[in-house]
């Protein structure tokens, strides 16, 4: 969706740009303005994914409010469990495959270490409220889709 937003030139995507490139997370105010902003779109009106957000505990109680606030609950939350190692070699080979500026060796150690401080209670608060589908992310991509399917198979049911 950041990308999306730079790509269309938006007042948003002017705003998120630097941020991304620096490795730093953008700010919360931000995020969810974006993301209340692509949710009032037609093409989510049937349902909507995230990924990536939310990444921190104010991000979510603002998430929560928000999606209270337009009468959207939250059914799931997908954990893709990944160890450091093999997310740092994905990445990379995402940066090269892709030509992606903003994957560098600093930047992705700095998005990690963000994301144990900030992002693993937002796990633990999602398990806890039971909404949390652990995936186990390291498995071939056709594993992991089929987890998936199964997993909003639950939630539909």
């Amino acid at each position: 969706m950041f990308r999306a937003a730079i790509a269309e030139g938006t007042g948003l995507g002017r705003q998120v740009e630097p941020i991304l490139a620096s490795g730093e997370l953008v700010p919360d105010e931000l995020t969810v303005a974006l993301i209340r902003d692509r949710l009032s779109r037609d093409d989510a009106s049937g349902g909507f994914v995230l990924d990536g957000f939310p990444r921190n505990l104010v991000q979510a109680e603002a998430l929560d409010e928000m999606l209270a606030g337009i009468g959207r609950p939250l059914d799931a939350v997908l954990f893709f469990d990944l160890d450091d190692e093999t997310a740092t070699t994905r990445a990379l080979g995402r940066a090269s495959e892709e030509g992606r500026a903003d994957d560098t060796p600093e930047v992705i150690v700095r998005r990690l270490t963000i994301y144990h401080e900030q992002t693993e209670p937002v796990v633990e608060r999602y398990r806890a409220a039971g909404t949390l589908h652990t995936l186990a992310a390291d498995r071939a991509v056709d594993d992991v889709f089929a987890e998936i399917e199964d997993a909003l198979r639950q939630v539909g049911s």
